[in-house]
């Protein structure tokens, strides 16, 4: 009976990779390959320097947002892909386990970038929630003591087609601790979670008020890192968990 409904389903609603459109799978094997063990990646983000943004962060990832995982981001953001929630997820996982040597097994808040009130009512939610919940389970299964909540929240618009002065700009004063999470944050070692590294303006604009409130952010991770204009992708790669914190 599953298999005649599931069927029927694919003729209803067609599947395709949510990467690179191969038909009948959601996610196919070759675009999962894409999603690999952590790397650093905050390199890319350097300029935020100049920008007067506090530096020094290491930032983790585990695929460049080019071509297929740049496809699929986009599909599960902005046009109802959440089925792409359960790959993205599994890659968070076995990356924390991979991370929990790297952070030991100190307590770690992972806390989720908040998205503002007009994409969540767009999304059905902050789907980085789900991206930091994984995170937080795989550090557990390592052997970190973590647990992720949503410490924060954000006003103002969207930071797509912005640029880095404009992204920074855009979030300068407009992200917060919310006001019952600040007992909860202050004394906490933080790691931040967001889906893509830009230019890294979203990971300083949350970083400034949690430090503010206590805490310390020890790191960021991001599901995929945009590179610079003209690099070559997968160059910072030899710098994986193990090799350096």
């Amino acid at each position: 009976m599953r298999a005649w409904w599931t069927e029927l389903s694919r003729l209803v609603l067609p599947v395709a990779c949510g990467g690179c459109g191969l038909d009948d799978v959601p996610w196919c094997a070759a675009c999962d390959a894409l999603l690999g063990p952590p790397w650093r990646c905050e390199q890319r983000a350097g300029r935020l320097d100049l920008l007067g943004a506090p530096g020094g962060l290491p930032v983790w990832t585990v695929a460049d947002c080019v071509g297929p995982v740049r496809a699929a981001v986009l599909a599960w953001k902005d046009h109802g892909r959440l089925d792409l929630t359960r790959p993205f997820a599994a890659a968070l996982v076995a990356a924390g386990r991979a991370l929990a040597p790297v952070l030991g097994p100190g307590e770690v808040l992972v806390v989720p970038a908040p998205s503002t009130p007009a994409s969540r009512r767009r999304r059905g939610g902050n789907l980085v929630d789900d991206l930091a919940a994984a995170l937080a389970a795989g550090l557990r299964a390592g052997g970190t003591a973590a647990r992720s909540s949503p410490v924060l929240a954000r006003r103002g618009g969207d930071q797509v087609g912005l640029g880095t002065r404009a992204r920074w700009l855009n979030l300068t004063g407009h992200v917060r601790v919310r006001r019952r999470a600040l007992a909860q944050v202050a004394g906490c070692r933080v790691l931040l979670v967001d889906d893509v590294l830009t230019t890294g303006a979203t990971l300083v604009a949350c970083r400034v008020p949690l430090e503010a409130a206590g805490a310390h952010v020890a790191a960021g991770f991001t599901l995929a890192s945009t590179p610079p204009p003209g690099a070559r992708t997968g160059d910072e790669r030899d710098i994986r968990c193990g090799s350096a914190a």
